[in-house]
């Protein structure tokens, strides 16, 4: 049994999964309360999925980017389990879960979510054997430089206020997901984390850490 954790950002996930079924998934948003909200979800969705902490065989928790106050809540819940239970641990980028979500078309990618101050988050990502693989690192800045940066077709996805939907829908060559497609799923980033957990790709749990942003890149083509 795997358990997921993502709390890079006000949406916080939750999820259950065994390889074959999600036994149980949360979704929820919170105002900085991910500290005393996270333990007691946590207890409510493993009784509610009749699963113990002992049933726990690995784990698996977004390491950003994110809010670091968000991102340091989730990593410490995991990585104290990992190294108590010594447990096997997978980080995943939380762009990665956006990305892995979207339908596969032969235009780029861009998975973003807001990094504070006015500030979104992103990557891009071109379609490689039927998968999102991401190209270069995460990058930060405001809306209106990322639409600056579009100059063919391009998909976007993840976390948008209704003001940057308007935006990006009024700009030519985006191509938006729908809001529901923008939600990063829990149950998405432990199907990642299993896929690595079987080919024994493997965290240190002491060494985990969050990812970090920079401003670079080219534009978007």
């Amino acid at each position: 049994m795997l358990l997921a954790i993502d709390t890079s950002t006000s949406q916080v996930g939750l999820a259950l999964y065994d390889g074959t079924q999600v036994l149980g998934e949360m979704i929820w948003s919170t105002r900085q309360h991910h500290t005393t909200e996270l333990a007691p979800a946590l207890s409510g969705l493993l009784n509610r999925s009749a699963v113990s902490v002992d049933m726990l065989s690995a784990l698996a928790v977004a390491i950003g980017p994110g809010s670091f106050t968000s991102l340091r809540v989730g990593l410490s819940l995991v990585k104290g389990l990992a190294l108590a239970r010594r447990l096997p641990i997978m980080g995943i980028p939380t762009l990665d879960i956006i990305a892995a979500a979207q339908p596969v078309s032969k235009h780029p990618l861009v998975a973003l979510l807001q990094a504070g101050r006015m500030r979104i988050a992103f990557s891009v990502y071109q379609c490689q054997k039927k998968e999102w693989q991401v190209e270069g690192g995460v990058r930060s800045g405001t809306v209106d430089e990322l639409l600056g940066e579009i100059e063919s077709p391009t998909l976007v996805a993840g976390e948008l206020s209704a003001e940057d939907r308007k935006k990006f829908s009024k700009k030519k060559n985006v191509l938006l997901a729908s809001p529901v497609h923008c939600v990063r799923r829990p149950s998405v980033l432990a199907e990642l984390a299993w896929a690595r957990w079987q080919n024994d790709d493997v965290d240190d749990a002491a060494a985990l850490a969050p990812i970090y942003l920079h401003v670079a890149g080219t534009p978007i083509s």
